[in-house]
């Protein structure tokens, strides 16, 4: 273990503020659960051994006298003026009950001895989420809670409107069974409970946020609770009007297409979109875009028809547009 002040970085003369914003700066800067740097978890228990010492007043008064080591363990200062009738100054501390250790009675979370009133929960706290208590924080006050993690998961339509259950792998590293409630939205979030990191104070466990996300369909589009369909139709089709069949979510259903229809128009099948998710309620729409489509092969007679409509009854669509 290292000079604590060299650990710090703080001067023998620092004041308690000081060692106390040192230490709050390293313990952000080497957090296991956060920190990029090398060997963070070392320096991190490094920095923290260090605040043990500087941290409590009387711990470092007698790190300061040379009576403990940069660990908090007793120096031996050896048998100097000992005396066979034991003089006043005998043992100076190797004494049971003499002066310089009758203070020290003391554990670390190791069981090593160390210095009553060492308590760097309210850094941890402001640090880590448990908010700013200052030097009135209750001494009953819950940890920190570890850290939340984030994690996306991709399902198909049928999932997401039906429900289901999906493989999840956490930052965490574990892998978990999740249930996917119908007719869930895409970018909806999942929370599950206290799947996130552990809380190396002793706290609970942090929360796991799952996105999901809801897979590319052949055929439709998922907008909030509705979904969308481009339905290629025929030119007499859209002309003349009729009733052609439209895939849905639970099968083929008719749709009436009324005459003179433009392309690009879109017409409502009510109730064929997502489910609500709550169970209650309507479910959404399928709303259908007409998407007119000319025959793959020229028609000769088809182009002297639009010929003799561009000569007879020409029409601009675009109104003020050119």
């Amino acid at each position: 273990m290292r000079d604590p002040y060299v650990v710090l970085g703080v001067q023998k003369t620092a004041d308690m503020a000081e060692i106390k914003k040192a230490f709050r700066k390293l313990a952000k800067k080497y957090h296991p659960d956060q920190s990029k740097e090398p060997n963070a978890k070392e320096k991190f228990a490094e920095a923290n051994s260090a605040y043990e010492i500087l941290g409590d007043e009387k711990k470092r008064a007698a790190f300061d006298r040379g009576e403990i080591d940069a660990e908090g363990k007793p120096r031996f200062h050896g048998f100097e003026g000992f005396g066979a009738g034991g003089s006043p100054g005998a043992g100076r501390g190797a004494q049971a009950g003499g002066p310089g250790f009758e203070h020290f009675d003391f554990r670390y979370g190791d069981g090593r001895q160390g210095a009553p009133g060492f308590d760097a929960s309210d850094i941890f706290a402001d640090l880590f989420g448990g908010g700013r208590r200052g030097a009135g924080r209750a001494s009953n006050a819950p940890p920190p809670r570890g850290e939340d993690v984030s994690a996306t998961v991709t399902v198909g339509l049928a999932e997401a409107v039906k429900g289901g259950t999906v493989r999840v792998t956490l930052p965490t590293g574990r892998t978990l069974e999740v249930s996917v409630p119908a007719g869930i939205e895409d970018g909806k979030q999942i929370r599950l409970k206290r799947q996130g990191q552990a809380s190396p104070f002793g706290g609970d466990p942090g929360d796991a946020m799952v996105t999901v996300r809801i897979g590319k369909h052949p055929y439709f589009r998922v907008d909030g609770h509705h979904l969308r369909l481009d339905l290629p139709v025929t030119l007499y089709e859209a002309v003349l009007g009729g009733k052609v069949n439209v895939p849905t979510l639970d099968g083929t259903v008719e749709l009436a297409i009324p005459a003179g229809s433009n392309g690009g128009r879109t017409l409502r099948l009510r109730g064929k979109g997502l489910p609500n998710p709550h169970g209650h309620g309507h479910a959404g729409d399928l709303l259908v875009t007409l998407r007119i489509v000319l025959p793959e092969e020229p028609d000769s007679e088809l182009a002297a028809l639009m010929r003799k409509w561009e000569s007879q009854k020409p029409y601009n669509p675009r109104g003020d547009m050119a």
